[in-house]
């Protein structure tokens, strides 16, 4: 990944309501290669943004976080992949059969699709979850980080190509499940913009210089009066 460009690195969330106001932020960024579509979106527009993206030539990273048994997540990915994104996110959690699973199928969607399959990419632990939150509220006697971490090591068993995980956790993660392990990092937050309710975050380069490969960089350059003009800071402070 290091002979990627910086603004191919950073992957940027359209968190916004509807397919319109989508448009508007892809059309005031159009230096911006890779976006992010999540829940919010997906749910309120349906596979359109998809193919819009597409139209324009962008990489689309879908993350829906699909967590079922694995009959479902099987069908659900085998749904998704059918759009041609590149990236697509389920929970680690759901466990080794139904990771098997998402990934058999989203191959064969694709196929059925004539589509290049997407990277399957595991859910470790959500970046607003803290090491405190995770012992006392959900009751996993781990460290996050090795917590992190095996969720990570059971999803390259698996067969899936990476994981998202706080930057906090990628020099760890790079080093035990290799360089072809795509670690893809949210909670990046530039030194000049506020870390809202993420709660482990570093800078872009530090995120980089742990081991991420891509950066999921939102609120610092969507909620800007100046996307544009945020998202080009970014990159020159990664050159």
């Amino acid at each position: 990944m290091t002979n990627r460009l910086p603004a191919d690195r950073i992957i940027v969330p359209l968190d916004v309501a509807n397919a319109a106001a989508a448009h508007r932020l892809i059309d005031q960024t159009p230096q911006v290669t890779f976006w992010k579509v999540g829940l919010e979106l997906f749910v309120s527009s349906g596979p359109e943004i998809l193919q819009y993206l597409k139209t324009q030539g962008k990489r689309i990273f879908l993350d829906l976080k699909f967590h079922d048994i694995p009959n479902t997540m099987a069908g659900a990915c085998r749904a998704a992949s059918q759009y041609g994104v590149d990236l697509l996110t389920v929970h680690a959690t759901a466990g080794p059969d139904a990771l098997k699973a998402a990934v058999k199928a989203a191959q064969a969607g694709a196929q059925a699709a004539q589509q290049s399959p997407p990277q399957i990419i595991a859910v470790t632990v959500l970046t607003s979850i803290s090491n405190r939150s995770l012992a006392l509220d959900l009751k996993i006697p781990l460290e996050l980080s090795d917590y992190a971490l095996q969720m990570a090591l059971l999803s390259q068993q698996a067969g899936l190509a990476g994981s998202v995980c706080s930057p906090h956790e990628a020099d760890l993660l790079r080093r035990c499940c290799g360089q072809d392990w795509l670690l893809i990092c949210p909670g990046v937050r530039p030194t000049w913009s506020q870390t809202g309710d993420q709660k482990r975050v570093m800078t872009p380069s530090e995120a980089l210089q742990a081991g991420a490969d891509f950066l999921v960089i939102g609120r610092p350059i969507t909620q800007s009066p100046d996307p544009s003009g945020a998202f080009q800071r970014i990159c020159e402070s990664l050159s």
